[in-house]
């Protein structure tokens, strides 16, 4: 067992999670050994949440309520730390998706994160290179709780557009992907959600160079997060931003109308 180390509770959500946990498993006059063994967790994996260095799944909190009879206090506090789960280029972004009033996408090569379905981001999610098993958990578990802002009393208006090429690559097994296009018809009945494909004969040289999203704040700017193989990152710069609006009206401009593209996407989940 690794030795104990004395966090500040007050330095992170994340260090904050880890000192509750060790307070309550010390009460329960449990070791960290039996404690993983009763949340079915590793060993490693209850040292790194105590210690911060990690960040627990929903399951994971929910579990230790139960094994430490907490009364649901690591539950809601797990909320606050889910965003350690993600690297620090994109938590300003995650901040802008809950406030924004629209959200429009370009999605070229996967399905956009707000629509995957659990499998469907496992599969990509776990691919990661250096990725454990247990960090692509805590990421898909990141995602799925990141697509609440699309449910919520007052969500943002979402509009999706996709490149068909996209609906025939396998990410996953057939079942998967089948999935993830029932998902995909399913999320386009939501009255906030549109959803956009571009033929694949289509002339979409504009969208080749990657995906985006503009955001549009109130009382704000407009907002652009870019992706790349590696970091993406977010700008309000004039410039790039109306270099991709007018990037995004090109490219949609190609894109089939609604119920076309939905038809589009029964016809790709029956040829899987």
């Amino acid at each position: 067992m690794p030795p104990a180390r004395e966090l500040d509770p007050s330095s992170s959500p994340l260090a904050f999670f880890g000192a509750e946990l060790r307070e309550h498993r010390l009460r329960a006059g449990l070791s960290q050994e039996q404690l993983a063994d009763r949340l079915s967790y590793s060993l490693s994996l209850v040292c790194a949440v105590e210690l911060a260095r990690r960040t627990p799944s929903r399951d994971f909190a929910e579990r230790a309520d139960q094994v430490l009879e907490t009364g649901g206090e690591l539950s809601r506090l797990w909320p606050l730390v889910r965003q350690a789960v993600y690297p620090a280029w994109f938590r300003p972004w995650l901040e802008i998706e809950q406030t924004a009033r629209t959200l429009q996408t370009w999605q070229p090569l996967l399905i956009p994160g707000l629509l995957q379905t659990e499998d469907y981001a496992r599969e990509v999610l776990q691919r990661e290179p250096g990725a454990t098993a247990e960090q692509a958990e805590e990421a898909v578990a990141a995602r799925m709780t990141r697509q609440s802002v699309l449910h919520k009393p007052d969500p943002p208006m979402f509009w999706a557009v996709l490149d068909e090429w996209m609906l025939y690559r396998p990410v996953g097994s057939a079942e998967t992907m089948r999935g993830q296009m029932r998902a995909l018809r399913d999320s386009a009945q939501l009255p906030n959600v549109t959803i956009q494909v571009v033929p694949r004969d289509s002339p979409a040289v504009p969208g080749l160079t990657g995906a985006f999203v503009i955001a549009k704040v109130p009382a704000e700017s407009d907002l652009v997060y870019l992706e790349s193989a590696g970091e993406g990152y977010v700008t309000d710069r004039p410039a790039d931003v109306e270099s991709i609006v007018r990037r995004y009206d090109v490219i949609r401009s190609l894109a089939l109308p609604v119920h076309a593209s939905l038809h589009l996407l029964a016809k790709a989940e029956e040829s899987i």
